[in-house]
């Protein structure tokens, strides 16, 4: 089929390669000129694994190819998809819906055949339905234009593989003929497909990522209250995650979700449920939300205790400025919300991280940086382990512990063995775990 994805970021990229990899014809439209550029010669702007691969083969091929211009993906394509940014709006609880209908605005003159619009964008429920009027409005086509809602369920850091081989495919269809549509899209992928109508697909989404928030909330609460009374959250999290009704997929305690999608994919659940009268689901929404905003504050007071007194004066490595490994996205990254804590407690801190260094750096430069793990540590009076790369895991602590002043980790994330780091002389405190020290 011959398809365009509206948005070139960390959705529309990998989604144009990954249907590109799947048979189709595929052209990419974003108004970012130097972007486009970058992604015709084959090349990556973000960092997923698998996409630098796919990218080069598929616009060598000249299956993919990149255009800021909205009237030629509108020539070229019969079916268009939605991709572009839903941040979240200026009062901080909904979403800003600016460029999804700014993008439909803008292709609508140019439709004047039978097409199918499909989103992807995390929407407030009622979207679809808005759209297909201002379509029908403002399209030559009128209302032969239909608007399926196909929400996403990427993983950033696993964004290609979650659109070649994603564990379900929802569509909420208007009608038969764009189901039928949807079905020969995807055909080339082996995953259930639900077909829902277009409301169901939009709630869908919303309350998926929400019950993701609270179930890390719900860990990161009893990670305090094993810190208080002396538990261990890793085996509480591990023994109830043997429960199938529970599960242990999101149940590893550290400092809390961020990125471009769950922080304000809650929020804006949260507004929409107070908005349709459910205040008991917004309440329990919020309570995850001031979760998950304190544990920040709960990393800090970890590392005070660690460092036996204030952080103010000392050399601080914080590893980690990814929101999480396999991405270099730091939007709302909580390891940067920590390393800026203890900048402002008075800290001298270094952050390192194997790949978003220069995202981070963009976004915050008043931090020091390196991409050296060894020189990273060097002179240390502790090191804070704030995003769980396997870099970290897998780092050699013997060949570390003579590098920092103080061999002292403090990991935020629950991802070291305490008993390997302990055995090469090193003290390890982790959140919600009674701390290790050096073996006598």
């Amino acid at each position: 089929m011959r398809v365009s994805v509206i948005g070139c970021g960390h959705l529309g990229i990998p989604h144009a390669a990954g249907m590109a990899e799947i048979g189709h014809e595929v052209i990419g439209v974003d108004t970012d000129q130097a972007k486009i550029d970058t992604l015709n010669r084959g090349e990556a702007p973000i960092y997923e694994a698998e996409l630098p691969e796919l990218l080069k083969r598929h616009t060598a091929s000249g299956q993919l190819r990149f255009t800021t211009s909205v009237a030629e993906a509108a020539e070229a394509a019969d079916v268009h998809f939605l991709a572009v940014g839903t941040p979240i709006d200026a009062d901080g609880r909904g979403y800003d819906m600016g460029q999804v209908f700014g993008a439909a605005r803008a292709l609508a003159p140019h439709l004047t055949r039978p097409t199918v619009i499909i989103g992807k964008s995390t929407v407030t429920p009622g979207t679809t339905a808005k759209l297909a009027d201002l379509l029908a409005r403002h399209a030559p086509a009128g209302r032969d234009v239909e608007v399926v809602w196909n929400p996403e369920f990427l993983r950033e850091g696993h964004a290609v593989a979650d659109t070649l081989r994603p564990d379900r495919i929802v569509a909420g269809v208007p009608s038969h003929r764009a189901e039928d549509i949807v079905r020969e899209l995807y055909a080339p992928i082996d995953a259930p497909l639900v077909v829902c109508d277009p409301p169901t697909a939009e709630m869908i989404k919303g309350a998926a990522n929400s019950f993701l928030g609270l179930k890390i909330s719900f860990i990161n609460a009893v990670a305090d209250m094993c810190a208080a009374s002396g538990a261990d959250v890793a085996t509480v999290a591990a023994t109830i995650g043997m429960d199938p009704r529970i599960g242990s997929g999101g149940m590893s305690p550290g400092i809390g979700y961020g990125g471009g999608c769950l922080p304000k994919d809650i929020r804006a659940f949260t507004a929409a449920a107070r908005q349709l009268g459910a205040d008991a689901a917004a309440d329990l929404l919020r309570a995850a939300e001031i979760i998950n905003e304190h544990r920040p504050a709960s990393a800090l007071d970890l590392i005070t205790q660690a460092l036996g007194g204030t952080p103010a004066g000392r050399d601080i490595t914080v590893w980690g400025a990814a929101f999480k490994p396999g991405t270099n996205d730091v939007r709302e990254s909580p390891a940067l919300a920590v390393a800026r804590l203890l900048q402002d407690r008075g800290a001298r801190i270094t952050v390192h991280d194997p790949h978003a260094v220069p995202t981070a750096l963009a976004r915050h430069p008043e931090l020091e940086y390196t991409t050296d793990l060894a020189a990273s540590v060097k002179g240390a009076e502790a090191v804070v382990l704030a995003t769980e790369w396997p870099h970290y895991r897998d780092a050699d602590p013997a060949a570390l512990r003579d590098l920092p002043t103080e061999p002292l980790i403090v990991d935020l994330r629950t991802t070291l063995d305490p008993h390997r780091w302990t055995a090469a002389g090193w003290r390890v405190h982790q959140l919600g775990r009674p701390a290790v020290g050096t073996p006598q």
